[in-house]
């Protein structure tokens, strides 16, 4: 998946000589959590947060604040899944690209990274949506897909939702029909079902995809 058609150049980035001010009514005009700042040589030194921006005074240079930036960021060529990892573990809705001399050139929204996992199979292609439960050290990704190749299904994607108590929970998207009987083999193999007791009732066919999306990300 190509994702540097989704790069943004809308907002160019502050600098450092640049006056808290100006960051503020940057804010004020738009929905970003963060805004890129770059230093007196134009290079990337981090990203300020939206409530960072209102505990300085407004009259000094950004540079006197420097210290606060965060300095995430992704690379042109990193993948989307790595992306979305990025945002999760950054709690911001904008995500700085750099080129291999660590030079900015853009920004990635977190709506449209979103939307583009909505577009994969694992949400995309017709199916059910199905959670388990079972050992951190007694579970494997080999054994999930072979129960349910094994009753005739598609597995097209399968992620870990939940780690807690040695336990670990996994939802599973699979295609094609039977699903009782793989909720069933997922018993005998001592996995337990905690969503998809019956076929109609996963996840409400995927009512809200971004909300869903975003509850795992927590964000």
């Amino acid at each position: 998946m190509n994702l540097s058609e989704y790069i943004i150049n809308d907002i160019k980035p502050l600098s450092v000589t640049d006056k808290v001010s100006d960051m503020q009514l940057l804010f004020n005009q738009l929905t970003y959590s963060h805004i890129p700042v770059i230093n007196e040589e134009n290079y990337y030194i981090g990203c300020m947060s939206e409530a960072d921006a209102y505990c300085f005074e407004s009259n000094k240079d950004l540079k006197e604040y420097s210290y606060a930036a965060e300095g995430f960021f992704v690379r042109e060529h990193t993948t989307w899944l790595d992306v979305l990892e990025a945002f999760a573990q950054n709690s911001s809705n904008i995500m700085p690209v750099l080129n291999a001399k660590n030079t900015y050139i853009g920004y990635y929204e977190l709506n449209d990274i979103i939307a583009l996992f909505n577009q994969t199979p694992f949400f995309a292609e017709a199916g059910g949506v199905l959670i388990v439960e079972k050992g951190l050290d007694d579970y494997s990704f080999s054994e999930i897909s072979q129960i349910v190749e094994s009753n005739n299904g598609k597995l097209y994607g399968a992620f870990i939702s939940k780690m807690e108590n040695d336990l670990v929970q996994l939802t599973l998207k699979i295609g094609n029909s039977g699903l009782n009987d793989i909720i069933q083999t997922f018993r005998r193999y001592s996995y337990n079902i905690i969503s998809g007791h019956e076929e109609d009732s996963y996840i409400e066919n995927l009512k809200d995809r971004s909300d869903y999306l975003n509850k795992y990300l927590n964000i």
